[in-house]
């Protein structure tokens, strides 16, 4: 088999593997949005017969030989090879039965996770628990290994390509360093300002629906290949030209679903916005996380509670529930929307303490896989960081070391992705303001057309072409550079 030949049957190959993932995809977006629940049986049976069908597929052993053989005609296709080739390892590179032991683990760990939160009862999870980190450091050490990394970076290689311990402790001590006195600096300035008026509902949901339906449109989000639909948790799915949004609509508090459609239209238009040239190619997927949550971030944080947009945005939302008064002003909003507060839960935490829950979550992840931190130490080591980054402490572990879902359902390395998306989305709007003064102006009239277009140029269009060091230095100028959060804080939260 010549070279060309070795590349176009690999091709092959993975379109076929990207279609049998596409369909799980529209079925995990069914179970969540449409199906009844009579059909859960039938859906899981449904789902993971086609997710052994991708893995078998994936683990041919003839997939190495084509490998072996396989040569690029144009970069394209070359930073394709590389894509598959790491798909293929990651793929290949675990044994059946570690991959089994370790589903069943997950999969009782977060059965236990539920209930032991409820009952505060950490030391009733820590075996299930400890089930789980033994058995992912089992696959850290295959696959860093496999792949000539560190344990960590082994793991973290699965959410955010290419990304290294090294490079996030950089950006991550500069946050560490800043973040406290900010939050403390940021605190006095808000006591001293006017306490934001409360927006008084009930907002009706067919009212909150239609509102972010019309925002969607603003962003660009094109509803002939994508919907709006509602679920227990708000997501982005299905596939590039069919991409399914949904939400959850509270009828005391309208910005809680509509700011969640408006982070899930992000993620939308970048997956609306990849090469259409390389569907079903893995050159063409959106490149890992960090640059997917920078995607919704930009649009939710940068754009979207930017004093331009308000000032778009409180009008509009004024006349969607016929509410006027001084509470509906875009000054009003800005204090609703911005307001900082010191908190325990992740989830619920504003853009300048967010980061702190992440940084603390990544060192203490990162000790566990390293064997640096024992896990019954967990709760102890949890609280002291909590002091120390954001000035709290849990009362209890509820509300501290077990209130996310992440390490018990098996996310290990998953966590540093939110903040670097952040700080990402941060240096991407900058640039894009920088190269094009009508962003703004655009904003403020509800026009995001201009925003869109250099994303689109600059982010959206490139896939998996580049690494994400050489997308952001493309897009920008330079490496991720935690000064340009830090500017963007300052500038929204001090400055203003």
């Amino acid at each position: 088999m010549t070279p060309d030949i070795a590349y176009k049957t690999l091709e092959t190959r993975f379109k076929r593997m990207n279609l049998v993932r596409d369909a799980i995809a529209m079925l995990e977006w069914d179970s969540a949005a449409m199906m009844p629940d009579g059909g859960s049986d039938a859906r899981a049976e449904q789902v993971a017969t086609l997710k052994v069908l991708a893995h078998e597929q994936a683990c041919d052993p003839a997939l190495a030989d084509l490998f072996a053989t396989a040569r690029a005609a144009d970069p394209w296709q070359d930073a394709n090879l590389r894509e598959m080739r790491r798909d293929w390892l990651h793929a290949t590179a675990l044994p059946a039965d570690l991959v089994e032991a370790r589903s069943k683990a997950v999969s009782e760990c977060e059965m236990r996770w539920r209930s032991a939160r409820k009952a505060n009862d950490f030391k009733g999870l820590l075996p299930a628990m400890r089930r789980v980190l033994d058995l992912t450091k089992q696959v850290a050490a295959i696959k860093a290994e496999k792949l000539g990394r560190t344990k960590y970076d082994a793991l973290l290689d699965e959410y955010e390509p290419g990304g290294s311990a090294a490079e996030i402790d950089a950006v991550f001590a500069d946050l560490a360093a800043f973040l406290p006195a900010f939050t403390d600096a940021v605190l006095a300035r808000q006591a001293k300002l006017p306490a934001p008026s409360k927006l008084e509902g009930p907002f009706p949901a067919a009212a909150q629906r239609a509102l972010a339906h019309d925002l969607m449109g603003s962003v660009g989000f094109d509803f002939a290949h994508g919907r709006l639909d509602t679920s227990h948790h708000p997501f982005c799915g299905g596939v590039p030209d069919d991409v399914r949004l949904t939400t959850r609509w509270d009828e005391n508090d309208f910005a809680k679903g509509l700011m969640g459609v408006l982070h899930e239209t992000g993620h939308a238009m970048y997956e609306r916005g990849l090469p259409p040239a390389w569907r079903n190619q893995p050159v063409g997927f959106a490149r890992g996380m960090s640059a997917h949550e920078s995607q919704s971030l930009l649009v939710e944080m940068q754009a979207c509670r930017s004093d331009a947009f308000l000032k778009f945005l409180a009008p509009k939302a004024a006349a969607a529930f016929g509410k006027s008064g001084p509470a509906w002003t875009a000054e009003n909003f800005a204090r609703v929307y911005r307001c900082v507060s010191r908190g325990l839960i992740r989830v619920d935490a504003d853009e300048v303490t967010y980061p702190a829950h992440v940084i603390l979550r990544y060192r203490l992840e990162r000790a566990l896989i390293e064997d640096r931190m024992d896990l019954a130490d967990l709760p102890g080591a949890w609280n002291e960081s909590m002091k120390k980054l954001i000035g709290v402490v849990p009362p209890d572990d509820r509300d501290g070391c077990l209130q996310d879902i992440h390490w018990p359902g098996g996310a290990w390395g998953y966590f540093p992705t939110y903040t670097l998306g952040a700080m990402t989305a941060a240096q991407l709007f900058a640039a894009a303001k920088k190269a094009d003064p009508g962003i703004e102006p655009g904003l403020a009239k509800g026009d995001f057309a201009p925003l869109m277009g250099w994303l689109r140029a600059n982010w959206h269009s490139l896939g998996s072409s580049l690494t994400t060091r050489e997308m952001l230095v493309r897009a920008t100028g330079k490496p991720l550079d935690a000064a340009v959060f830090k500017a963007h804080l300052k500038a929204r939260y001090l400055d203003e």
